[in-house]
């Protein structure tokens, strides 16, 4: 199928844009980087987060061990607060202004901040909650967590006299409990608006630099790619062996396996990476998300195109193939930018609005792709199954002389008609009970993240984005299995008996050049004399293997 391959090029000045616009940067990925970040104003205090991940227990209470430890270390953090509130400072005073580091996990949320009678909720101690509460007044809320006092975790850095500039001694701190763990920069005093920071804080888990929600991500990938794997050497073995028979529809199979196997192999490499190192080279990652995207684009291309009959009831597109082109080439640029959004400069794990702003095009896209593929797999089953009655009608009302001389070649078509319609039928129930089980999941992740605002579900959070990939490679399996490569392959592709009823436009354009009687390639088997013996030892061969 010659499109499948002209959509890369179709989009090959965006990919040019993507790789050259990231080929020397590098995101560091669990060492997360503030360059000159300006604290918000959130309530009575001004906040700047510094990161979110899960992260598990370390494994070892040894400090100076190298493996097994999780902890967050701080490295060259350094404030700088403006000019005026610096003059307003005298240069023999020790504290001039505070700002707080707090570690807390999600869980402890409710024990950073209080409310004084039940009124609005502040980060900072007020005059009321400090006679309330006990709190420092000027300084962040912090109730003990009821299982580890001095949980949540809080550093303290003091400006001195009036420098315009203070840095934090680098500190690490150990994890002694798995949850999602979140950093805030904090700081209390009105007189440090429009203080800005600079530094680099390093989140490492026991086995590694990888956030605790996609850790398990890089083991599933060895499995897909195991899996890929075998489903290629079971391919390409029949695909091999039977080459002189392969229909263009089995090409384009192929080219979906290859980039399923290489797509699960990169993005084990990059994580593989991103585990040893804590770096995320951007040109690696990008270029992971677009192996991906050419392959998910390249599967709902032949998924449409098997609905459509592609190879079976017609031989091309004809004029639908600039409107199939334009879907794909839409799809791939949507989930181009989604991945992009998702995957490529990620360190959180907690996804933003942007990749909800993008997702809803690519949903819509996925939806409109499900709604095109059902109406023409509808179409092409109502195809068959009138071409099958056809010819039946014709053998039952057969004369004398027909029933003796003709009936053999119209016993052979009827049976061919048949086999596909069962392919197709048996191809239908599959794609039904994909999309039944797609529209259940998209419902469970909904009301998983719905139920989860917090992300303290990150444990089980890899399984959302693993089901995609199974699902995907089941449904290839699936057409694998129903095309095969086979002797009696080109057997079962398009005849002219079944391709007859294409509307004008697809007509006009299937048939120009071509003389009457040229177009089946089931009539091409048969251009000797011996065309009746060789179609019963063809027949013979069929049945023994059905």
């Amino acid at each position: 199928m010659d499109f499948s391959f002209r959509i890369a090029n179709k989009s090959f000045d965006f990919l040019i844009f993507v790789i050259l616009s990231t080929l020397l940067t590098t995101i560091h990925a669990s060492i997360h980087i503030y360059q000159n970040q300006l604290f918000n104003e959130v309530g009575n205090a001004y906040l700047l987060p510094g990161g979110s991940e899960g992260l598990y227990a370390s494994l070892s209470s040894d400090d100076s061990a190298t493996d097994g430890r999780s902890f967050i270390r701080f490295e060259n953090i350094t404030f700088w607060r403006t000019q005026d509130a610096a003059d307003e400072q005298s240069e023999m005073e020790h504290s001039t202004g505070l700002i707080q580091a707090v570690i807390f996990e999600a869980a402890d949320r409710d024990n950073i901040g209080g409310s004084a009678y039940g009124g609005q909720r502040s980060i900072c101690c007020t005059p009321d909650l400090a006679k309330l509460e006990g709190c420092k007044q000027g300084e962040v809320i912090r109730i003990p967590s009821a299982t580890e006092i001095n949980w949540p975790m809080v550093l303290n850095i003091q400006f001195n006299g009036n420098d315009l500039s203070t840095q934090m001694n680098n500190a690490e701190v150990p994890i002694k409990k798995t949850g999602m763990h979140n950093l805030f920069f904090i700081a209390c005093d009105p007189k440090l608006k429009g203080t800005v920071m600079s530094g680099k804080t390093v989140w490492k888990n026991p086995d590694g630099y990888l956030p605790g929600r996609m850790a398990p991500l890089m083991t599933f990938y060895v499995y897909m790619a195991i899996a890929y794997l075998l489903l290629s050497a079971i391919w390409f073995s029949q695909y091999m062996r039977f080459w002189e028979d392969i229909l263009q529809l089995q090409h384009c199979i192929a080219a979906v396996i290859g980039l399923g196997l290489f797509e699960m192999i990169l993005w084990y490499l990059d994580y593989s990476n991103f585990n040893k190192t804590g770096m995320r080279p951007v040109v690696t990652t990008a270029w992971v998300v677009t192996v991906g995207a050419i392959k998910k684009t390249l599967s709902r291309l032949l998924l449409l195109s098997v609905s459509m009959g592609y190879g079976v009831v017609r031989p091309t597109l004809g004029g639908l193939t600039s409107k199939v082109l334009l879907i794909g080439a839409t799809y791939f640029v949507a989930s181009e930018l989604l991945d992009i959004t998702e995957h490529v400069g990620t360190i959180n794990d907690v996804s933003g609005r942007a990749r909800l702003f993008l997702g809803l095009p690519d949903a819509f896209l996925d939806a409109f792709l499900i709604l095109w593929i059902f109406t023409s797999l509808s179409k092409t089953l109502e195809q068959l199954q009138v071409s099958c009655n056809s010819l039946l009608s014709d053998l039952m009302i057969g004369d004398v002389t027909f029933l003796l001389c003709d009936n053999h070649a119209y016993f052979i078509q009827a049976k061919r008609i048949s086999v596909k319609l069962d392919i197709y039928r048996k191809f239908s129930n599959a794609l039904a009970v994909a999309v039944i089980a797609s529209v259940a999941w998209i419902t469970y992740e909904i009301y998983f993240k719905a139920t989860d605002p917090f992300n303290e579900r990150w444990q089980s959070a890899w399984i959302i984005t693993a089901f995609w990939d199974i699902l995907s490679f089941a449904l290839l399996c699936v057409i694998c299995y129903l095309w095969a490569p086979s002797q009696s392959s080109q057997r079962y592709a398009y005849s002219e008996d079944v391709g007859e009823e294409f509307d004008d436009e697809e007509a006009q354009s299937l048939t120009r050049g071509q003389s009457n009687g040229d177009v089946s390639l089931v009539k091409q088997e048969q251009k000797n004399g011996n065309a009746g013996i060789s179609d019963e030892e063809d027949e013979s061969e069929e049945d023994k293997r059905e």
